[in-house]
């Protein structure tokens, strides 16, 4: 339930829709919901601005189609991370209006009504190998009501390659930038723009690239100011500190 829903609730009891213990079951009941295996947050919204974002990898194919089909029922859109086409063939059975974004590995079932947008992310990739995280952020992105302007294959082994977009940058209200490898991109986004940049490290690169933690590890200690950085193929963990900032600036 978003804050629209909650209001028409109010206002129904004020009319004489609903008595007061129905309104106060219904607040009760969306506190969470136990159904078994998850426990759903259903007043997620309410708090952070989005609903629940299901982590798919890991659950069986009833447990993803049960969670989607209760967290659809009470607020949308609905994200799901980490999936597989077969959970979303699941989730198409309940809920035939899901969509699946293949190299993003994300379902999302739309929002009922249009959603208004509430700034621009400018989601730069390194390299073609890194875009699966960068869809992962772009697709959550734009699932949570933010712009998004995708730059890729724009990393520093061709760094003019990026230097042209740079008006793009300034005109964002936060920038994602994902690489592997030794992840100087990071880097090299925050001494060109003023806006917060948030670095994704990915898990692409040689052997002591250790599975994106050279990465993780440059980034970390990257000497440009005004970095974040988010853990390694982390596309959804960068789009939802991405979100939060437009959000706080609101």
């Amino acid at each position: 339930m978003d804050r629209k829903e909650l209001y028409a609730l109010l206002e129904s009891l004020v009319a004489g829709g609903v008595t007061v213990n129905q309104a106060l079951e219904k607040l009760e009941f969306l506190r969470y919901e136990d159904i078994g295996y998850a426990r759903l947050d259903h007043h997620r919204e309410l708090r952070t601005g989005f609903p629940e974002v299901v982590f798919c990898q890991g659950k069986t194919l009833e447990q993803v189609e049960g969670i989607f089909s209760r967290l659809a029922a009470n607020s949308r859109p609905i994200l799901g991370t980490r999936a597989s086409t077969e959970a979303c063939t699941m989730v198409q059975r309940t809920l035939p209006e899901a969509v699946y974004y293949e190299m993003a590995r994300c379902i999302v079932v739309p929002a009922r009504e249009g959603r208004e947008e509430k700034g621009e992310v400018v989601i730069i990739s390194a390299g073609t190998a890194d875009m699966p995280v960068a869809e992962e952020a772009a697709v959550s992105a734009e699932t949570m009501g933010l712009r998004v302007t995708k730059l890729y294959d724009v990393g520093v082994a061709g760094i003019h390659r990026l230097l042209q977009h740079t008006r793009k940058l300034e005109k964002a209200n936060v920038v994602i930038a994902v690489a592997g490898m030794e992840g100087a991109l990071g880097s090299v986004v925050g001494g060109l723009t003023s806006r917060p940049v948030i670095a994704v490290p990915t898990s692409i690169g040689y052997g002591t690239n250790f599975g994106g933690l050279s990465a993780l590890l440059s980034m970390l200690n990257s000497c440009a100011s005004g970095v974040g950085v988010v853990n390694i193929d982390n596309g959804f963990g960068a789009a939802a500190l991405a979100h939060a900032i437009v959000q706080s600036g609101r």
